[in-house]
């Protein structure tokens, strides 16, 4: 933190991590993670301010990159077990609830989502297009398992990190692929 004319200005940061789906981007206020994006991923930090100091000697840093080796070797780590706090609209912040919600090896759609959300606001339904949205701006990629979330069809759509990451997210968690499948065209690709 910082006292600018007695105003308290959050400092933000971040470091680089290597993974088995590419470099990762950390990004954090200090005590919580705000970012993780994986490189190319779109809307990759779109979330923080621009103005970030690299520093890789931050506790919270040594906490998710230990979350992020035993989620790789296989291992279920909780999603309760790394310190979040995602920058979002208190819409995005309720889709994003609801991604934490999706069991490890498993997926939902974007209209079981639509309905959940919907009911919690006590309305009749939610715009598939407006859970979209939120699913893809999740600003922490793959603890916030948005990669759990597919189309009603099974299609493998949508994922700010591409496809391919998706599918090998997927598999590393055992999911069943037999239903699902990577589209061959659409502008979710």
């Amino acid at each position: 933190m910082l006292w600018l004319r007695g105003v308290v200005i959050k400092m933000f940061y971040f470091t680089t991590h290597p993974s088995p789906i590419g470099s990762l981007t950390l990004a954090c206020d200090g005590d919580s993670l705000i970012g993780l994006w994986i490189d190319g991923q779109k809307y990759h930090g779109c979330a923080i301010f621009k103005a970030m100091t690299e520093r890789a000697d931050i506790p919270v840093f040594d906490a998710v990159k230990e979350w992020l080796a035993r989620y790789f070797a296989g291992k279920k780590p909780g999603i309760s077990e790394a310190p979040l706090s995602p920058v979002g609209s208190e819409f995005r912040q309720s889709v994003w609830r609801a991604l934490c919600e999706i069991p490890y090896g498993a997926v939902t759609t974007y209209g079981d989502i639509a309905r959940e959300i919907a009911g919690g606001m006590n309305r009749k339904s939610m715009s598939g297009q407006a859970i979209g949205g939120a699913v893809g701006h999740n600003p922490v990629s793959i603890i916030i398992p948005c990669h759990r979330v597919v189309g009603a069809n099974g299609s493998l759509t949508g994922y700010a990190g591409g496809i391919a990451v998706k599918r090998k997210l997927l598999e590393l968690e055992g999911v069943d692929m037999s239903g699902l499948f990577t589209p061959t065209k659409g502008s979710a690709l």
